[in-house]
């Protein structure tokens, strides 16, 4: 039984790992739906009062979602990828492919959490009965007012802080807006799901590449850029304890860190800066083939034996 359930949970790690955009992206939706929730509930004040709830409601929804993206932009490495390429090469060696590769890469990941965000808005509806109790038409209703409430009456309804006459028409007033709220919610879902079919396919009717080569591309270039980052983190704690031993006489390492670090075996004991230009900047196609150059490494070794002809 244990053998099964540890085979079970490994096959489930490896689900997981082969589905790690995915999961990531649900993870983040997740998060953002937790997240605005818990904004309704606890922090939601709608001012009720003219011109107010409008500014509110739709600050409500459109900051956050603004905010989600730009910070998602900044946390992917892409971004900062396509700036080294601008810095150094002034992004000569930047192929159109290559840009609307990466671009879609980092938009697709930093509009996750604004998507979520804008469409739990909507789907729930607060803010936007905030925003437009004001501006709703109360003729469009039947049998709802004898007479026609003044803009001042109808912003005080989200409150529910109205005269006595329109006491009874609270819910019906909710129920419209909210019917319009989720409406506009469920096309930007479908809208947004369309899109990101299109795109797909003309990303795939486009590449150069075949689906089982693309794939295996990005496998190659998920598993190097994990060795890439657990090679520096050794290099780097290489260095650190000889110098920490150069200047104290010793260093205080644990046992695990003195068997790794004894293994480290014909390290360079410095990288120019020229090099690490050379690895950093955006992924390149090879103008002859149109072969995708995705390696960090694989770029730094072409040019070096290039170089060195």
């Amino acid at each position: 039984m244990s053998a099964f359930l540890s085979e079970y949970i490994k096959f489930i790690a490896l689900y997981f790992k082969s589905k790690d955009v995915v999961v990531f992206n649900g993870l983040v939706g997740l998060g953002t739906m937790v997240g605005q929730t818990a904004y309704n509930i606890l922090a939601f004040q709608c001012p009720c009062l003219p011109k107010k709830n409008y500014l509110y409601g739709l600050t409500a929804i459109g900051v956050p979602a603004l905010a989600l993206f730009v910070i998602g932009v900044m946390l992917n490495q892409n971004t900062w990828d396509i700036v080294s390429e601008c810095r150094s090469r002034r992004c000569r060696k930047l192929s159109l492919t290559a840009a609307f590769a990466l671009l879609g890469s980092i938009v697709g990941r930093a509009i996750v959490a604004p998507v979520t965000w804008t469409v739990i808005s909507l789907l729930r509806g607060e803010a936007y009965v905030c925003a437009f109790s004001e501006f709703m038409n109360p003729s469009s209703l039947d049998n709802f007012f004898l007479t026609t409430p003044s803009p001042e009456i109808m912003a005080r309804f989200p409150c529910k802080d109205i005269p006595a006459p329109f006491t009874n028409h609270t819910v019906e007033v909710e129920r419209q807006l909210k019917y319009e709220s989720q409406l506009l919610g469920w096309l930007l879902v479908g809208i947004i799901s369309l899109t990101v079919f299109v795109l797909l396919c003309l990303k795939n009717c486009f590449s150069p590449l075949g689906y089982q080569q693309e794939a295996y591309w990005s496998k190659y270039c998920s598993s190097e850029q994990a060795l890439f980052q657990r090679t520096a983190e050794v290099h780097a704690k290489y260095h650190a304890a000889e110098n920490v031993k150069s200047f104290f006489g010793f260093v205080a390492l644990e046992s695990q860190e003195k068997q790794l670090l004894a293994n480290c075996k014909g390290i360079r004991s410095e990288i120019p800066r020229l090099e690490w230009n050379r690895v950093t900047g955006v992924y390149m196609y090879r103008e002859t083939d149109e072969t995708p150059i995705y390696s960090r490494l694989h770029k730094w070794a072409m040019y070096t034996s290039e170089h060195d002809c």
